[in-house]
């Protein structure tokens, strides 16, 4: 990946509280990933009154929280200053795209069906969609293309129990299901595509005024490296920080609850700011807020 400055500064977080009658177990994905073009300037945590928790890598290498609820309210709060570039999502790949049968061999599973990502089921609307288009970045974008013209994005609309085909067929969903399906459509030629989740400021572009929110899309191994596509947007964006990446959103969830718990408020921040002006644990102040229009102001 070539070099960049870290010329940005964004706020992430979130604020999420359950509210259950015994004690339930519980996982928590919620920090920035410490790799690529991001670089966490300050971080704050916190679990309310749940048991101590304790921090582990899960099988992708996803920053993973482990406690407890207890019995009642339960807030945790996450809180970040990231430093991030401000050159949008690479186009540029370095190498010849490696056939699969010359991966390396922690890359073969996303080549594979999931859950979420049925390409089994998709072979055939795949080959007969795509399958003349050039190998590589021209049929990665002209499957981008695809579900960006032909989902329609609604908000609201998503269910935790669709897969790609499903949301193909129905033609709608929500910025997950966009992914599940490029990601699909990409495995059925072999691609490595995997599911990220994280956050995405409006920086260089105008903010559509839906609510805050985590975010999902996708990246695609060609050459020597991942990269970022985004179906939903379908144009390269400024600002992503990711949070977790696995086979589908099975192993994106920012909360995993072995149990019976309520969601009953739910917070999401990420928005560009001045890292002079503000602090981890400020209240959110959108009137601090740099980004939301087609200007890109360096930190």
């Amino acid at each position: 990946m070539n070099w960049s400055p870290l010329n940005i500064t964004v706020r992430v977080g979130c604020n999420l509280v359950y509210e259950t009658t015994v004690q339930t177990s519980v996982l928590f994905v919620l920090k920035p990933r410490l790799e690529g073009r991001v670089l966490v300037m300050q971080e704050r945590l916190s679990f309310g009154i749940g048991l101590p928790s304790y921090e582990y890598q899960d099988s992708h290498g996803n920053i993973t929280y482990r406690s407890t609820f207890m019995p009642g309210k339960n807030e945790i709060r996450h809180d970040a200053l990231v430093a991030v570039s401000s050159l949008p999502d690479s186009r540029e790949i370095r190498g010849n795209i490696v056939p699969v049968g010359q991966l390396p061999h922690e890359l073969l599973r996303y080549t594979l069906p999931s859950r979420y990502c049925d390409s089994d089921k998709l072979m055939n609307f795949a080959w007969n969609q795509f399958g003349q288009i050039q190998h590589g970045l021209p049929r990665v974008q002209a499957i981008c293309d695809w579900v960006h013209n032909n989902i329609e994005y609604r908000y609201g609309s998503g269910r935790p129990d669709l897969s790609a085909s499903e949301v193909i067929a129905r033609r709608h969903g929500v910025c997950r299901d966009f992914a599940h399906a490029v990601i699909a459509l990409c495995r059925a030629f072999n691609l490595p595509a995997r599911y990220v989740t994280g956050h995405l400021p409006d920086i260089g572009f105008i903010d559509p005024g839906t609510p805050m929110d985590f975010h999902a899309y996708c990246e695609v191994y060609l050459g020597q490296e991942w990269l970022t596509f985004d179906a939903r947007y379908n144009i390269p964006r400024i600002g992503r920080v990711k949070v977790a990446h696995g086979a589908d959103a099975v192993d994106g969830a920012f909360a995993t609850i072995y149990g019976e718990a309520n969601l009953t408020y739910f917070q999401v921040w990420a928005y560009q700011v001045n890292p002079q002006q503000v602090s981890v644990g400020d209240p959110v102040d959108l009137s601090k807020r740099m980004d939301g229009n087609q200007t890109v102001r360096l930190s």
